[in-house]
């Protein structure tokens, strides 16, 4: 009877572990209904293995820097142009793009998928807008952190700003691991990282925990900074950051070295 009870344990876990593979990117990637409509502003950017994705590059002929925006998992372009919109207001020029099969962007959502955007989106910049690695900070919002970091890990840029954004996928649902993998190991990406970071998080976050925020600023290995939010959780923290959070973003560019990781690698 034990070895039987033991059996079935063992069964059911591995059935378990069987679906959480299988379904897991249909439950990270939530893609919402498309916000936006096709304008003569929108880009369609190529990517690697076909399709495109969509972008809008707000351009500002004052900026020093390029913010190259990765939004969360339930927003798509449209949620976010406001927002890019008040980037561009706060002094940056300001790239912001959907992941595959967000918005007009075509192809299917997965974590090799959003890794492959986000590369389309940084050679857009270099190659075909010309904007210096070194004059390009990566944003990444909630899940746009994790794509945001591993960029940051493979490529030269002038910074890395994570705000919301887990350590690994799975720890946002459980502190302990259930399963014997993950997705978007955050945790793995940031001792690679050389470029200054800036960690945003905000206390009471009820989906990204706090503490997951702290971890990564732990383990950040160049110069970082830091915004914790008292009161803020995971969807209103601008609204709670109020200008400290425009402030924090200016005053992070401002203490980029001129000679960075990205100069040296050129």
């Amino acid at each position: 009877m034990l070895l039987r009870s033991l059996l079935l344990v063992i069964l059911a876990y591995a059935g378990f572990v069987g679906l959480v593979w299988l379904f897991a990117e249909r439950l990270i990637f939530l893609p919402p209904r498309e916000g936006y409509a096709r304008t003569e502003e929108m880009l369609l950017i190529p990517r690697a293995g076909g399709g495109s994705i969509a972008a809008v590059h707000l351009r500002n002929p004052h900026a020093l820097y390029t913010i190259l925006f990765s939004h969360g998992n339930g927003e798509d372009l449209g949620h976010n142009l406001e927002f890019a919109g008040r980037m561009r207001d706060a002094g940056f020029e300001v790239l912001a793009y959907d992941y595959s099969g967000y918005g007009l962007s075509t192809g299917r959502p997965s974590e090799r998928a959003a890794y492959v955007d986000i590369d389309a989106a940084y050679d857009y910049l270099t190659r075909t807008a010309g904007v210096p690695p070194e004059r390009i900070i990566l944003h990444g919002r909630s899940l746009g952190g994790a794509v945001a970091a591993d960029l940051a890990a493979r490529q030269p840029v002038a910074g890395l700003v994570l705000e919301s954004t887990f350590t690994t996928i799975f720890r946002v649902v459980r502190a302990y691991p259930l399963v014997p993998f993950d997705r978007f190991r955050t945790v793995d990406k940031l001792p690679r990282i050389t470029a200054p970071l800036l960690v945003i998080h905000g206390t009471e976050d009820g989906v990204v925990p706090f503490w997951q925020g702290q971890r990564l600023y732990e383990l950040a290995r160049g110069p970082k900074q830091r915004l914790w939010v008292d009161g803020a959780g995971h969807n209103d923290l601008g609204w709670v950051a109020g200008q400290e959070y425009w402030r924090a973003l200016q005053e992070f560019a401002t203490s980029i070295p001129r000679t960075t990781q990205a100069q040296e690698q050129r």
